[in-house]
């Protein structure tokens, strides 16, 4: 079965189908809510469910919104082909102050003046992150050196050294400027940290900046428009629960 006919077949849920087809298998499209991490979003799905066998394709931090694509049963084996696909972004960075998670998890510091930036020097400073580049990733990441994840040892004070990994960035668009806002929109591959992003576009401004919101918009050719909100999804579960109730008293 192609890519196009597994979305058709399974991108949406539709009402009447048992419970019993999650454990069958599933492509779930989330529009993961604000502070909820990529795991409570999995950790719920499968409470409604009662399925065990789910997983997530493409972490979000939690202070990100957007889609999440979940995958339960025998579906789970296309995550690693999902990861892989392409993503879209939207959000502002806040110039003038940085933060050591380069977002809002911690405090800005490190304030600096940016009034005297114009909108067309903001603009032009895309130019050097869009293509293939090498992007240093946060000291405060899940990602593994010599077995033990950054954020423990940033946590403690302890800064790691890492080698910069190979992304690309296909657009880097500048939606709008309200300083010390700026609103972007941009097109990547997997494995690219926009919190990183964020820091070094704010030191090729000489500014400093940090990532204040963000949202996935797109995996691939999955949309968030698609998605469901949990409230939605938990919904829709207890409809189809009531109807197999229903249909097992007759």
């Amino acid at each position: 079965m192609n890519l196009l006919n597994e979305i058709v077949s399974f991108l949406y849920i539709c009402r009447m189908l048992p419970i019993a087809s999650f454990l069958e298998g599933k492509v779930l499209l989330f529009d993961k809510p604000l502070r909820w991490t990529s795991f409570d979003v999995v950790k719920k799905v499968r409470i409604l469910t009662k399925v065990s066998k789910v997983g997530h394709a493409g972490t979000l931090d939690p202070l990100a919104t957007g889609l999440l694509i979940v995958c339960t049963g025998k579906f789970t084996k296309k995550i690693n082909e999902y990861m892989g696909m392409e993503k879209e972004y939207t959000g502002t960075f806040t110039l003038g102050s940085t933060t050591p998670t380069y977002d809002l998890e911690s405090e800005p510091v490190n304030f600096k003046d940016y009034k005297q930036l114009s909108t067309e020097q903001i603009i032009a400073a895309t130019q050097q992150f869009t293509g293939d580049i090498l992007q240093l990733p946060p000291q405060h990441s899940a990602i593994k050196k010599d077995g033990k994840p950054l954020y423990l040892s940033a946590r403690q004070g302890i800064e790691v050294k890492v080698d910069p990994r190979p992304v690309t960035i296909k657009t880097f668009e500048i939606v709008s400027v309200d300083l010390p806002l700026v609103y972007f929109r941009v097109v990547c591959t997997t494995g690219t940290y926009i919190r990183s992003l964020a820091n070094d576009f704010g030191e090729a401004l000489q500014t400093g900046a940090h990532l204040s919101s963000l949202c996935r918009t797109r995996i691939g050719i999955f949309e968030n428009k698609d998605a469901y909100s949990m409230k939605t999804f938990e919904e829709e579960i207890q409809k189809i629960r009531a109807e197999e109730e229903t249909q097992s008293l007759l």
